[in-house]
């Protein structure tokens, strides 16, 4: 299977080098593309400068367009999968092989990887949160996943162009609930994820709590709205 990394990045020029490093070095078998998200520091003239494979947005697009960007890159080109790499060091690339061989071996839709499949949930107001979107996947979907939150994921062909083009489509835990409830095959990997490398999160503790609230109404009302089978029906491409 051909897999791409998209590397969501903005105002990552301090860790977006070592990132893309120690992807080299860990998975130097797939292939990868940096999705510069209007970043206003050096991040995009890093990439220049070092050739590595770019798409540069010209504005901030946030996660989700950025992320979106290098999905529809990805499908064009005609990737079997594709997955999300943070640019600040917190995901480690020795997880991709795994995750790609569980995808192939049983022929998933989607692959997440999970902090806590074999390790014990800390106790902490976030990981509460976790706990209830955790809770609100399994009530609608009947499928529980020990660790929604978690942002490593490998999307198989599938339902990879729901996730270019659907406006509704975004890498967080409503799409997984909806895509699971569209009949995706899913499956979870042990990860470990780190601390970031450098600069600082967009998530605040505040920002962390809307986040848990908003994801939890939209598994449990916006997901209804939707039509199913949306790599068939739900796209905003052109026919």
């Amino acid at each position: 299977m051909r897999l791409l990394v998209v590397i969501p990045a903005y105002n990552e020029e301090a860790s977006l080098p070592s990132t893309v490093r120690e992807l080299r070095l860990k998975a130097p078998e797939v292939d990868f593309v940096v999705v510069n998200d209007g970043s206003g520091d050096r991040t995009a003239d890093i990439c220049r400068a070092k050739g590595y494979p770019l798409l540069d947005l010209p504005t901030n697009l946030g996660l989700t367009g950025a992320f979106q960007t290098g999905v529809r890159y990805a499908y064009e080109e005609g990737y079997d999968a594709v997955m999300q790499l943070d640019a600040d060091g917190q995901h480690d690339p020795a997880f991709i092989r795994p995750m790609m061989e569980k995808m192939e071996k049983e022929n998933l839709d989607l692959v997440l990887g999970s902090r806590f499949l074999t390790e014990k949930r800390p106790r902490s107001l976030r990981m509460a949160g976790n706990a209830l979107i955790e809770e609100a996947v399994r009530l609608t979907t009947g499928r529980r996943l020990t660790d929604p939150t978690c942002g490593m994921r490998v999307y198989g062909r599938r339902v990879m162009e729901h996730m270019a083009y659907a406006p509704t489509a975004r890498p967080e835990p409503d799409t997984v609930a909806f895509l699971i409830r569209c009949g995706a095959k899913t499956g979870e990997v042990p990860v470990s994820v780190r601390e970031r490398e450098a600069g600082v999160s967009y998530l605040s503790l505040g920002k962390s709590i809307r986040y848990m609230v908003q994801m939890g109404m939209n598994i449990f009302v916006l997901q209804w709205v939707l039509k199913k089978e949306p790599w068939r029906e739900q796209t905003g491409r052109p026919a």
